[in-house]
């Protein structure tokens, strides 16, 4: 069955969306997260969204979580020790002799995950071509454990040097472990990462070791109550580098799902920028806690094989997603300089916007565009209606600091929010030499569309489209997140005819991992094997990545052509080319299983004749007349000039007096800047 279930859990609600196969319709809910407890949150929304023979019948349930972000924010995980070779112990410390704050010389990083004295160097060495140049001690590794056991450690990261290149003494070493009694987490480098840069493969290896018990945990409570409740498909969790993976696989490795909660609109978002043929599209993904933004280029969202969280680098795929601390919930407030803030501080789930009437009286983004009327008459989902009353108390203590009427105040919230938005946005498309104005903006969340007019007008962007189903659109993204699993194996050599037939024997290995795991056993997903080789001119000490042809079993392209592919490559990035040599750094091989293909009904309900409402334009900068019309009501093909008021089940659309709406043919909510 191809039914599907998608839940994305959000600072603020938790979103579900389901697929129902048997008459193509989408439904959609959203419930109040619970921060202490998100899985009970994600259970909540099965409870109240899923019919039970929905459930019974569906195939697939997809999950995008924050669960192993927020461990890692938080400092919320397992006490873990560290086996490194001799002499290595501090690499953690160390790190790569970058700042991130390069021109601050107060700048000090944060301490690793691992304390210094839980950090254990065992004698031992392999070369970096794979030669073991001394072998294992196991006292050494045996009194590690001791030292482990007195301190109350639960989980072990085994970092050994060069072991992407022979993985001997990492298994040793674990197995050592385990005769000995441990009975705890243990992750090892070489499964976690194949590829060389010892801080980052560290970094990575810590991370997971970290997380891993949080996640263990998090995961069997899902997928058990999942099954207690009558589902017998697959569950599968959303990977940081788009894609899925199952729920088995992601307790082998955690931390491939670091941030697999924001990648559910990309992958939405790309799947939506092919469907309709749109090439080129920016994300507005605004929350009740963060402000999400990515590009979507030719269909794809931009894709990196490595991602970070906190100051610590991760070596897996990442979609590059950016992320602000903006959103519904981001608290207003007066700083020691007299200024007005907005973030990153914000009012969550518990107890919410003043608005929302669950005890929260600071003024949030929410509060202010309530109050102006961008939320019209402020029913919400899950029948909340908000207090215009509360939100007014609220901005009154800011009205007085700033000697401002709350009026003012409010407009001031959402200039300084869409700001930050615009400027995030303008910052990820500058860096890449985009020109922002050739975008189609896409907004989703629950505040995405109400903001999408401001932060348009402040990029020059023309068009905005708002996807059906909007605030629950990240959940949506889950539902079409096929099977996905990467290998990458680092091994530097020259690009030549003898270095391909080397790589065509390492990828042998790599695919015979990634078709062998049973976390693929679906048979009849259809299969695609790709394959990126990471290169740079020798004496260069960053890579750009190739595709070359590739039949399955060895790579077709001549040397002559890749090395073609990696000059045009270059000259994108660049400007210009090299006449130097070329190196191989890292053969990486996917194996990707697409799930059976949705053919989706998007159906809202209608409802009375059209509202009238006095509400704030900021094109006419005064309170004017908008109409407030049920998205179901709207004719497909019919244009109408802003500005309006688009109300749907999860989220409102703001239409600014400057902006033209109306439905196009694909279910998208099309909005038209004016002349």
């Amino acid at each position: 069955m191809s039914t599907r279930i998608g839940v994305d859990i959000g600072g603020t609600f938790t979103d579900l969306v389901y697929y129902d196969e048997s008459d193509g319709s989408v439904v959609v809910a959203k419930v109040p997260t619970t921060p202490s407890h998100p899985e009970e949150g994600c259970m909540n929304a099965v409870d109240v969204g899923v019919p039970q023979d929905v459930l019974t019948k569906a195939g697939y349930f997809l999950h995008g979580t924050t669960v192993g972000l927020n461990a890692l924010l938080e400092r919320r995980g397992a006490t873990i020790g560290m086996l490194t070779t001799a002499g290595f112990r501090d690499v953690l410390e160390i790190r790569n002799a970058s700042r991130a704050e390069p021109y601050n010389l107060l700048w000090v990083p944060k301490p690793p995950l691992v304390s210094r004295d839980l950090r254990i160097g065992v004698r031992e060495r392999c070369t970096v071509d794979g030669r073991v140049a001394r072998e294992l001690e196991k006292q050494d590794v045996l009194d590690a454990l001791e030292l482990f056991r007195a301190r109350g450690v639960t989980s072990i990261a085994i970092l050994f040097l060069h072991s992407y290149a022979n993985a001997s003494h990492e298994i040793e070493a674990a197995r050592i472990l385990r005769e000995a009694g441990f009975d705890g987490h243990i992750s090892m480098s070489h499964e976690v990462s194949g590829e060389y840069r010892d801080y980052e493969r560290a970094s990575t290896t810590a991370v997971d070791a970290f997380v891993r018990a949080r996640m263990s945990d998090y995961l069997e409570h899902i997928s058990s109550t999942l099954k207690s409740k009558g589902f017998s498909g697959t569950p599968l969790m959303m990977r940081s580098g788009t894609g899925s993976m199952t729920f088995d696989d992601a307790h082998r490795r955690p931390f491939e799902t670091i941030n697999s909660g924001p990648v559910g609109g990309a992958e939405g978002a790309a799947e939506l920028s092919r469907r309709l043929a749109i090439p080129n599209i920016i994300t507005a993904d605004v929350g009740g806690t963060s402000f999400d933004a990515a590009l979507i280029i030719e269909g794809r969202p931009r894709l990196l094989n490595r991602g970070e969280i906190d100051g610590m680098p991760l070596l897996t795929n990442w979609v590059d997603v950016r992320s602000i601390g903006s959103g519904g919930g981001s608290i207003a407030e007066v700083d020691v300089g007299g200024l007005m803030t907005v973030g990153p501080v914000s009012a969550g789930a518990v107890p919410g916007p003043a608005c929302y009437g669950r005890g929260g009286t600071r003024p949030t983004t929410t509060d202010a565009a309530f109050y102006l009327g961008m939320l019209g008459e402020g029913l919400l989902a899950s029948g909340l209606r908000l207090d215009r009353d509360a939100a007014e108390r609220a901005l009154a203590p800011l009205a007085v600091k700033l000697g401002y009427s709350a009026e003012d105040v409010a407009k001031g919230i959402i200039a300084i929010a869409s700001s930050h938005m615009a400027s995030l946005i303008r910052d990820l498309t500058l860096e890449q030499g985009l020109d922002v104005r050739t975008f189609k903006l896409l907004p989703f969340g629950g505040a995405g569309p109400m903001m999408a007019t401001q932060i348009a007008r402040e990029l020059g962007i023309s068009e905005i489209l708002v996807p059906p189903h909007a605030g629950n659109f990240s959940a949506w993204g889950l539902l079409g997140a096929d099977l996905l699993r990467t290998r990458a194996r680092t091994r530097v050599m020259p690009l030549t005819d003898q270095s391909i037939a080397e790589a065509d024997r390492i990828l042998t290995e790599l695919l015979e991992i990634l078709k062998t795991d049973e976390a693929l056993a679906e048979d009849r997903l259809t299969e695609t094997l790709a394959v990126t080789l990471d290169m740079r001119f020798s004496g260069q000490e960053h890579t750009l990545s190739v595709s070359p042809t590739f039949d399955g079993e060895r790579i077709l392209s001549s040397v002559a052509e890749i090395e073609g592919m990696f000059h045009e490559t270059y000259r994108k990035s660049y400007g210009r080319s090299l006449d130097n040599a070329i190196d191989i750094v890292t053969i990486r091989a996917s194996r990707r299983r697409a799930l059976p293909a949705r053919a989706e009904k998007y159906q809202y309900q209608g409802s009375s004749a059209p509202g009238t409402g006095d509400y704030h334009s900021f094109a006419e900068g005064r309170r004017i007349p908008f109409v407030t019309v049920q998205r179901g009501d709207l004719e497909e093909g019919r244009r109408d000039p802003g500005p309006a008021i688009v109300c749907e089940p999860t989220t409102t659309t703001y239409v600014d007096a400057d902006f033209s709406y109306g439905i196009d043919a694909n279910g998208c909510l099309s909005l038209q800047k004016k002349g």
